[in-house]
């Protein structure tokens, strides 16, 4: 019986500060206990932002979404307290569109959401990252010319020589910000 208390301790307190990679068992964090999810070196695909017909009323900081209220002017923005503009320029998302919902469904449970870094959390999100301590590691690609049909909304970080940055795609063309020196 000890035995089996034991066992069963380890294997939840593995599962509980385990490290989560999408895509491999190898990810491309050197450090694996700063991040939360990381991804596959593939070089070739991103993480795909959710879109928004409209936009949310009161987000919670830190939420990163594609706004098509618009669709012939749709950007890429987080909110810090207010809406913050990640494109720098506008892209139609028309033709994008016609595959997504256009109708709201019921009202989603503030439940209905995957939590990786806690037990609970109180942000409203499909996904969400709660951490002091760590935090994701985006997709990593060499070039964003690597990924042969990038999908609107994904979101890379380029690492190459000279030219490490963030980079969004908003379905037309690719915004990309430097780290300030």
């Amino acid at each position: 019986m000890k035995n089996l208390i034991i066992s069963a301790f380890l294997l939840i307190s593995a599962s509980v500060f385990s490290q989560t990679i999408i895509g491999d068992n190898i990810g491309t964090a050197t450090d694996k206990t700063s991040v939360l999810p990381e991804f596959a070196n593939t070089n070739n695909k991103g993480i795909i932002l959710p879109y928004v017909r409209v936009l949310p009323v009161a987000p919670s900081e830190g939420t990163i979404l594609l706004d098509s209220t618009n669709p012939l002017a749709a950007r890429v923005k987080y909110f810090n307290g207010s809406w913050v503009d990640l494109s720098g320029q506008n892209a139609n998302v028309t033709t994008a569109l016609v595959d997504q919902p256009t109708v709201v469904q019921a009202p989603e449970l503030p439940v209905a959401k995957t939590i990786i870094g806690a037990v609970s959390s109180s942000a409203d999100g499909v996904l969400v990252l709660e951490s002091a301590t760590q935090a994701m590691l985006l997709p990593i690609v060499s070039d964003v010319n690597n990924i042969p049909n990038p999908s609107p909304r994904m979101m890379v970080f380029v690492n190459k020589a000279g030219a490490k940055r963030l980079a969004v795609y908003n379905s037309a063309k690719w915004s990309f910000w430097k780290p300030a020196s």
